[in-house]
This record gives C-alpha cells, sequence and structure tokens, in this order.
C-alpha cells in the first residue's frame, strides 16, 4: 500500500475506531508525516518496502538529529511508527512487522511537580470573585483540584456534566467517562459561576453546551485555560512553576498525603493501569522520608 493511503487509514481507524483525542492523533500524524517524508528521501513510498533496517535507520536518523530531540520525543515517534505497522499488519495489509525487534528508549522516570496544600490555596483564591470573569476563573481552578481533571477535560465539560449534585461526569482518554466527587468548595464556586456569570456570557456568542465560557461567549479553549492558571499563579506570587497539569498532580499527591488507596486515585484520575498512578506514591515516600530524617533523632 502506499504509504500516504497506509497513514491516512491509520489516522481514521485510531480517530475513529479507538477514539483517540483530536491532540492525541494530531500528535500522531506529525510523527508520521516525518517518517513519510524521511522514507521519501531513501526511494520507498509503498508499505511493503519497509524493511526493519528501514526503520532502524530512521530511528537512527533522528537520535543523531540537531537539535537532539529528547528521549520522551523519540519514545512517542517510536511509538507512532509501531503503531502504524502493527495495524497494517492487524488488517492484513502486510505480513510482516518491520518494527517487531523495536525497543523504545528508556526513560528516566519524573516525579511529578506537586503544590503544598498551602500553595493551593495561594492559587485558588487569586482570581478577583468581586469581577465576572475572576468567579469564572476561580470555578476553573476549583474544578481542576477538586476532581484531578485534564485541563482538556474541563474544557470539554457541559452544564449538564455538574447537574447531578456533588458529582461530577467527566469524559476521559478514549471517550472514557468516569464519575469524579466535586467537593464543596468546587460545587460553591461553579454554582456562584452558573447564576451569575455564565448567562451573560453565553448571550455574548452562539448557543453551546459547554461549561466553561470565554468573554466572547466562545467555549474556553485549552490556551485560555493554561492563561487563567498562569495569570493565577503570579497573583498568587508561586515561586514554583505551574503548568496545567500542576493542580492534577497536587490532587493525586494531596490524596495519597491524606492515606487514600492508590486503586482509589487511580479511578478518580481515570488512569487505565494502576502503574501509572504509582508514580505518585514516589512523592508521597519522599515527603514521609524528609519527615523522618528531620524528626527522628535517630534518622541521621
Amino acid at each position: 500500500m502506499r504509504l500516504d493511503r497506509a497513514v491516512d487509514a491509520y489516522l481514521r481507524h485510531i480517530t475513529v475506531e479507538r477514539g483517540l483525542s483530536d491532540h492525541t492523533v494530531a500528535a500522531y500524524r506529525r510523527d508520521l508525516s516525518e517518517y513519510v517524508r524521511w522514507l521519501a528521501t531513501q526511494g520507498v513510498d509503498d508499505t511493503a518496502a519497509i524493511t526493519p533496517e528501514t526503520v532502524a535507520g530512521f530511528i537512527a536518523a533522528r537520535a543523531g538529529a540537531q537539535p537532539q530531540p529528547a528521549a520522551s520525543s523519540l519514545a512517542r515517534l517510536q511509538s507512532s511508527v509501531r503503531g502504524l505497522h502493527r495495524f497494517l499488519v492487524r488488517e492484513q495489509i502486510e505480513q510482516a512487522d518491520p518494527t517487531g525487534r523495536l525497543r523504545p528508549p528508556k526513560l528516566p522516570q519524573r516525579l511529578p511537580k506537586a503544590l503544598t496544600v498551602h500553595e493551593v490555596e495561594r492559587l485558588l483564591t487569586a482570581p478577583d470573585a468581586n469581577e465576572p470573569l475572576g468567579l469564572r476563573d476561580r470555578a476553573l481552578l476549583e474544578l481542576l483540584y477538586a476532581t484531578g481533571a485534564r485541563v482538556s477535560e474541563a474544557v470539554q465539560l457541559d452544564v449538564d456534566d455538574v447537574s447531578h449534585g456533588d458529582v461530577l461526569r467527566v469524559r476521559g482518554k478514549g471517550s472514557k467517562e468516569r464519575i469524579v466527587p466535586l467537593g464543596e468548595y468546587a460545587r460553591d464556586a461553579v454554582d456562584a459561576y452558573l447564576t451569575r456569570v455564565r448567562p451573560e456570557l453565553s448571550r455574548r456568542g452562539k448557543a453551546t453546551p459547554r461549561l466553561f465560557l470565554g468573554a466572547r461567549g466562545a467555549p474556553l479553549s485549552r490556551q485560555s485555560a493554561w492563561l487563567i492558571i498562569q495569570a493565577a499563579a503570579e497573583r498568587a506570587q508561586l515561586t514554583a512553576h505551574v503548568s496545567p497539569h500542576t493542580l492534577r498532580h497536587s490532587f493525586a499527591t494531596h490524596l495519597l498525603q491524606g492515606g487514600a488507596d492508590v486503586r482509589v486515585v487511580q479511578e478518580l484520575l481515570g488512569h487505565a493501569s494502576v502503574a501509572t498512578t504509582q508514580i505518585y506514591t514516589h512523592v508521597s515516600i519522599d515527603a514521609l522520608r524528609d519527615v523522618y530524617t528531620t524528626s527522628h533523632p535517630r534518622a541521621r
């Protein structure tokens, strides 16, 4: 099969049948476009002509590029290429998988950065509650910390998703839904936004079921949500780097530090595997070790 047709078929597969997010599909498309361009320089335009040596040559070329790509970027690139070829074999378009012996680079384990409880409180109260957009921003921040939702999940919420009392319906990766408790502080902040701010914002734009709206009434974008978090961090004078995932990391870390079971946290975060959640246990263990070292008379 011609490479361009193979890539198109695979992207349709992960979009329609696997239900991957637009963000993930876009990343796969970028990786595979790079793969196709490199193969073209080698005179390869058909999937049948790709061998294990061809794939190895591509990976080696990318690993040796300047500036050198990060290990995480290289791992994702390999994953995209491996996914394409496995799809071709599964669909019986090709007989052999040239990526069968491909092994992704071992990534260094990076512990997620979490804010302290005091820093989170400063962040959550940073937006001006006397301003309409300040009420919206506070509702967004409270919801993110109360539920551990990803920013992409938060901006996709509809008003109906928060109409179930003290729980929130979240649509995660692969269109999987999960129900997450919504704490009292977050519930009050969202209610204040819904009654005092959202009706006016809604009148400024086209009708939409989205919960969070921008100043002109359009659904709030991921980029706008990121800017809201950054502005709140600056206003709270936080020296730590605050990213869109910081509140999610803090949510998980604080739950585990408070004694929550790791499998409960897994469900709340929407992780497919508990192994993904267990990285947060290392954060908690480090915190316990610090307390032990400074408090126990024989700890040294």
